[in-house]
């Protein structure tokens, strides 16, 4: 507690959010919660020998506390509006989402009568494209996205529930707009991001050049082709793809080389401001995503400390990061992105520096370029693959090799993406310079897809739990022990760290594989029929059904959760209405 008081604070802060959104204690025992937080800050205060001994301890039940009274005010709760399936809403746009195959998705704020609420609208991609500049009145099919069947399903109902959302809508009707007078200055800078997305479709580049430089720079992915994001996940590089730390810290020094070329270095501190407020402008510029508001926090925080003439201290500054953001949306902790990311800051925090000793000396300046990229790269990957592992249940061996030759020149890449959007901002199409960026980024992107190629080193379906990855998180905990020091005793902990990783994993398999069970899956307007036997399942589906929808969507998932070895398919004879198994009658659409 001496040494990191704010991360322990941080993470009893974190575990009291969990506690509450598993438990999820009602309004009287927060109360309790309260006046118990409110009792134990007045203990801090007191001079008695025993309470300044336990009073590490009493802060750290106060910081739960406070975890727990925030979550439950910031769960949202259901309005329980009656609204009929067909209604015409007045909306506005607050965030441009992914599109799928048939519809372009946004997020509204949308009146209908005097009830304001917040949804998902999807689109036909037939329709132009809505902007912030103005509102728009239409005819939708209203619904509440229901929550899943089974446990391994993905809860999409959830996921839009903690942002807020309790509805989605379909576009049934004629769409009208109305001039907008009353953009807020957010409002103003999402509008100007969506005029630079179009200046860029708008250019002579080819379609996956421009798709690639809107999500490497812009936070943009909303239109990106399935297979390049299918290359990006196979070669393990698609954090190069999503706009993450290494792309705000590359953009920030580059903003600082420049200053400091134009000024003296006695300015060196109105360099560091400057660079930070333009951080922040590019912050609010590409939208708030939350993985560019954790890397500006942290940025900010870090050189904080440089301004206040303070030792930068790593811990201190992801701490102060997750305070800032938990404070205001605490349901940001259940992020994907959110948990990857401060993971990927405590493997570099934990390994980086053992890893970098295993390299040879960096005696110039482009050995400790290249060495110190890929020994952050192996460290936030180590770090983060049990979660990786927990949420995607897929791996590539091919990614160790594909960052070890992509990501030292991700910088290059980051630089002169910003650039080419900058021109593109201000309307400057430089033919030579488009023709230059579009051959590069075509090389790059068929590099990525041979390495994605490499089918016999990507494993999918990985089954993976909690208790798990806890396992795993400990053999990477003592993994730094072993680079720093090859003994008896450091080589022992790892040894029976990973021991107990496979007893472990031996274990949850045969307890799996002791169920068997008979299923009906619904998918979209049809139902799949599967029996399990031990580490083996069967799917019976139509034979119109699309295969590799129901593989991502329910197989896959299934198979996973349910720790399977093999898995069949087969098609059902037309018209199928009934399936008798072992006696029993399943009625299936």
């Amino acid at each position: 507690m001496n040494k990191q008081p704010l991360f322990i604070l941080a993470i009893c802060f974190i575990l009291g959010i969990f506690f509450q959104d598993y438990f999820v204690l009602d309004e009287n025992y927060i109360y309790d919660v309260i006046v118990l937080c409110f009792c134990v800050l007045i203990f801090t205060f007191l001079k008695s020998f025993f309470f300044y001994k336990i009073r590490p301890y009493l802060l750290g039940l106060m910081f739960f506390g406070v975890g727990v009274v925030l979550h439950f005010y910031n769960t949202f709760s259901s309005q329980n509006t009656l609204i009929s399936q067909n209604e015409t809403i007045v909306f506005k746009l607050s965030k441009k989402l992914n599109s799928n195959e048939k519809n372009r998705k946004y997020e509204i704020i949308s009146q209908l009568r005097k009830e304001t609420f917040d949804a998902v609208l999807y689109v036909s991609k037939n329709e132009k494209e809505l902007d912030f500049k103005h509102y728009y009145k239409a005819k939708v099919y209203i619904t509440k996205p229901k929550s899943p069947e089974y446990d391994f399903q993905f809860d999409y109902a959830k996921y839009l529930k903690r942002k807020g959302i309790e509805y989605q809508c379909y576009l049934s009707g004629e769409l009208y707009s109305a001039k907008r007078d009353d953009l807020n200055l957010n409002e103003k800078f999402s509008q100007k991001r969506l005029d630079v997305l179009q200046n860029i479709d708008e250019s002579t580049m080819s379609s996956k050049t421009r798709e690639f430089l809107k999500g490497i720079i812009l936070a943009d992915r909303t239109e990106i082709d399935s297979q390049t994001v299918q290359d990006f996940n196979k070669s393990g590089l698609v954090h190069f793809l999503a706009i993450s730390g290494t792309h705000i810290v590359v953009i920030f020094g580059m903003m600082y080389f420049l200053l400091m070329k134009i000024f003296p270095v006695r300015f060196r501190k109105y360099a560091i401001v400057s660079s930070l407020i333009f951080i922040w402008l590019f912050t609010v510029f590409i939208g708030f995503g939350s993985s560019v508001v954790r890397s500006s926090i942290m940025l900010s925080v870090y050189f904080i400390y440089v301004l206040l003439q303070r030792k930068p201290d790593l811990l201190h500054s992801l701490a102060l990061s997750a305070f800032i953001i938990l404070i205001f949306d605490t349901h940001q902790l259940f992020d994907v992105g959110f948990q990857l990311s401060f993971l990927a800051v405590l493997g570099i925090f934990w390994l980086n520096q053992p890893i970098l000793k295993c390299f040879p000396k960096q005696d110039n300046r482009l050995k400790k370029i290249i060495f110190n990229t890929v020994s952050i790269s192996i460290s936030a990957q180590l770090a983060t693959l049990p979660l990786v592992l927990y949420y995607f249940h897929q791996f590539s061996f091919i990614s160790i090799v594909a960052n070890f030759f992509i990501v030292p020149f991700s910088e290059i890449i980051i630089v002169f993406s910003f650039a080419v959007t900058g021109l593109m901002a201000f309307k400057v199409d430089f033919d030579f310079i488009n023709a230059v960026y579009d051959f590069i980024i075509q090389v790059l992107l068929k590099v990525i897809h041979w390495f994605a190629d490499f089918e016999i080193l990507f494993f999918d379906r990985i089954p993976m739990n909690l208790t798990e990855v806890f396992s795993l998180l400990l053999i990477v905990y003592v993994l730094r022990f072993v680079i720093l020091k090859v003994d008896i005793r450091n080589t022992t902990g790892l040894v029976i760290s990973i021991f107990v990783f496979f007893i472990l994993r031996i274990g949850f398999d045969w307890y799996a594989h002791q169920k068997s069970e008979v299923l009906i899956h619904n998918f979209n307007k049809t139902q799949l029929f599967s029996v399990k036997e031990g580490g083996a399942a069967c799917f019976w589906i139509n034979k119109n059904t699309d295969i590799n929808r129901i593989k991502q969507f329910i197989i896959n998932p299934y198979s996973s959760t349910k720790r399977l070895d093999k898995v069949e398919i087969k098609i059902l004879p037309p018209l199928t209405q009934k399936i008798v198994y072992n006696g029993k009658v399943y009625e299936i659409n």
